[in-house]
């Protein structure tokens, strides 16, 4: 999953990139209201931690543009500004929940896990396919004892595949939720990945094989013995 961190401080903007990062999510961070706005608009995130006081447009003014455009995005506002009436503005606007500094790190990341729960997509342990089950936690996976570990991109695809099984996961799909809307990866990127997650699902004899359609992109499938 990837999260948009919206914050002109950008030594606090950096420092939750690289929490959430440490805890299996992808973090891009920007430093102004205005490039936090378009960036949102993008499709990619599935949730923006978002700052109150912008340079060019505050989060306010974001959050209510986003909603008016029906964006239901979970946003997380996190700000200074801790009087009652701020978090009913924020909340009226149409943020999800309001974490005012300082805070504590471990609680941020509570928040963002609760917010993306409720949209839907439990945070789970592990997702399974056929005899092969992919860990969350330690980007791991596995055929009974045997156990590959994955690289955070390699790991990235494997989720986003075993989410949707069943469906085809577009090139496109791949490379923006992957590498992110403004990477100058291609395509080719996302075929030299798949080619390792292939070798590693047969180095440990898993029974679960990526298909390729073409100008569909990727699904999964389970050979038949």
């Amino acid at each position: 999953m990837r999260i948009l961190i919206v914050e002109d401080e950008r030594r606090l903007a950096d420092t939750i990139a690289e929490l959430l990062r440490a805890n299996r999510y992808f973090a891009d961070a920007v430093y102004d209201g205005a490039d936090g706005y378009d960036s949102a608009q993008s499709g990619i995130y599935d949730l923006i931690i978002l700052d109150i006081m912008l340079p060019h447009m505050d989060g306010y003014e974001i959050t209510r543009r986003l909603r008016k455009e029906q964006n239901s995005i979970p946003i997380l506002m996190l700000t200074a500004k801790s009087e009652v009436c701020d978090r009913i503005g924020g909340l009226n606007a149409g943020a999800d929940y309001y974490l005012t500094k300082p805070f504590d790190m471990d609680e941020l990341l509570a928040c963002v896990n609760a917010l993306l729960r409720r949209q839907g997509e439990p945070i789970k342990d592990e997702l399974r396919f056929g005899n092969t089950s992919l860990d969350l936690s330690s980007c791991a996976l596995c055929r009974g004892d045997a156990k590959i570990r994955l690289s955070s991109r390699e790991f990235e695809i494997m989720r986003l595949l075993m989410a949707n099984r069943g469906c085809n996961v577009s090139k496109e799909a791949l490379l923006t939720k992957v590498w992110g809307f403004d990477s100058n990866a291609d395509e080719n990127h996302v075929e030299v990945f798949v080619s390792f997650l292939r070798k590693k699902l047969a180095y440990i004899d898993s029974n679960v094989r990526i298909e390729a359609i073409r100008r569909l992109g990727y699904h999964l499938e389970v050979e038949e013995p």
